[in-house]
């Protein structure tokens, strides 16, 4: 497998990503009938990096299998799940004992669902949790800034997440991150159902993250919302990064980027001219020899049939292509 790290060297310098993801396959054990077992395959050989400082988004369909990538780096995975490949944070195998550790304090999670907070506990009390006694005033203090940065009132602290609308919850959410002192942030689909501003508003909490020295990683479904703060966009196609582009690289009428899904989805934006494919995503139980995205591809060639192609650097990004050099 390439190294990603070498994508926009000149950027970051001798700088090390953060969380390095290698390869990693996830599928699910099912019974199909009777007592007969079988392998449900949703991520397939999955790459990439994050780095402190930058944003990452990971845009796919939805319920195409990105938020498993999420829960498969913080370590709460269903005990009927089967991971392979390897995880790095800081330079050490990342370990599923070494993510319960970091879980909520290194790496936090952002969730797509409000829900997620408890209804039965005070705001203040999520945001801050168990601390001793003689921390609790040095806490509360840096909560009550947090709530000032993000235009929360004093009064919210005391309130339970009923009480308060959906973007004074989604502030909460990137409140408990802001707290924990985290250096990786993983938010799930947190735009959606959003109005402009509001979508705008959420969306510059995480570019705040990011020029605080966050590694952030938006996953999304949404190409346009990720475009506005990322520095990179990694697209997610049937379980797998078909390629990793700088946001730079999303111009005209797709000439810089190097797969021909990207492109599509590019052009299939209304701005430019609503251009869209035939055919749909293959489904998680389809068996697939060669590349995911053969059946709807116009450059496909009879090698595409036959084999993955690897994820490779090309032209300052990364693609998983036969066809690009």
């Amino acid at each position: 497998m390439t190294n990603t790290s070498q994508i926009n060297v000149e950027k970051r310098g001798k700088t090390e990503a953060l969380l390095k993801v290698k390869d990693i396959s996830l599928s699910f054990t099912q019974y199909a009938s009777g007592l007969r077992q079988t392998d449900l395959k949703v991520i397939s050989n999955l790459s990439m990096e994050a780095y402190s400082g930058e944003i990452l988004a990971v845009v796919g369909s939805s319920g195409s299998g990105k938020s498993l990538l999420a829960h498969a780096i913080l370590g709460i995975l269903p005990s009927n799940a089967k991971l392979s490949g390897a995880m790095e944070y800081d330079g050490h195998d990342l370990t599923q004992k070494k993510k319960e550790e970091l879980r909520g304090k290194d790496i936090v999670l952002i969730p797509q669902s409000t829900t997620y907070l408890d209804p039965l506990m005070r705001i203040s009390s999520q945001i801050i949790g168990s601390v001793d006694a003689k921390n609790a005033d040095s806490r509360m203090k840096l909560q009550r800034e947090i709530f000032r940065k993000y235009d929360l009132k004093p009064e919210v602290e005391r309130m339970f997440p009923h009480e308060l609308s959906g973007g004074m919850l989604r502030r909460v959410l990137v409140s408990t991150a802001v707290m924990r002192s985290s250096k990786i942030v993983i938010a799930d689909e947190p735009t959606p159902g959003l109005d402009e501003n509001n979508l705008n508003e959420t969306l510059s909490y995480f570019k705040d993250m990011a020029n605080r020295g966050y590694a952030v990683i938006l996953i999304t479904h949404d190409i346009e919302a990720a475009l506005k703060i990322s520095d990179k966009i990694a697209i997610f196609y049937a379980g797998t990064i078909l390629e990793i582009a700088n946001t730079d690289d999303f111009t005209g009428e797709g000439e810089k980027l190097r797969h021909p899904y990207t492109r599509a989805l590019w052009n299939a934006l209304p701005q430019n001219k609503f251009r869209a494919i035939k055919g749909h995503q293959p489904m998680q139980d389809e068996v697939l020899e060669g590349c995911f995205f053969y059946e709807r591809c116009s450059t496909r060639n009879e090698v595409c049939s036959k084999c993955v192609p690897d994820l490779k650097i090309c032209n300052g990004g990364m693609v998983r292509c036969n066809n690009v050099s």
